[in-house]
């Protein structure tokens, strides 16, 4: 998924603060990704252990657009063949707050969830 075009205002479709929050994390991933980096996964091979299986080619995606977006950062961990590691930021941290909210509506309606 390309990051969103800026237009008029310099938003891509309105200056609302949920249109905009879901330009740039309201994929099927990028929630999942930022939990599992909460949760301590630090590493590409990491992530890729997630029970729900994000494609390699997805994964590598959305990796690169939340480090656009300011929300992780990363550092090489090893030369051949380069890897990195990566960490959420201050921006990405914050995030916990809007997934503990997900936990309790997911828990309180959707039967079978914990």
């Amino acid at each position: 998924m390309k990051a969103p075009v800026k237009r008029a205002h310099g938003f891509a479709r309105s200056p609302c603060p949920i249109a905009n929050a879901l330009d740039v994390v309201g994929d099927k991933w990028s929630l999942l990704v930022v939990r599992d980096m909460l949760r301590g996964k630090q590493t590409y091979s990491d992530l890729l252990t997630s029970p729900e299986r994000i494609p390699t080619n997805l994964l590598a995606e959305r990796l690169e657009r939340l480090e656009r977006a300011g929300l992780i950062s990363r550092s090489v961990y090893q030369q051949r063949p380069v890897r990195y590691v990566y960490a959420l930021t201050d921006k990405g941290k914050a995030l916990g707050e809007v997934l503990k909210a997900y936990v309790q509506w997911g828990k309180r309606f959707i039967p079978g969830t914990r």
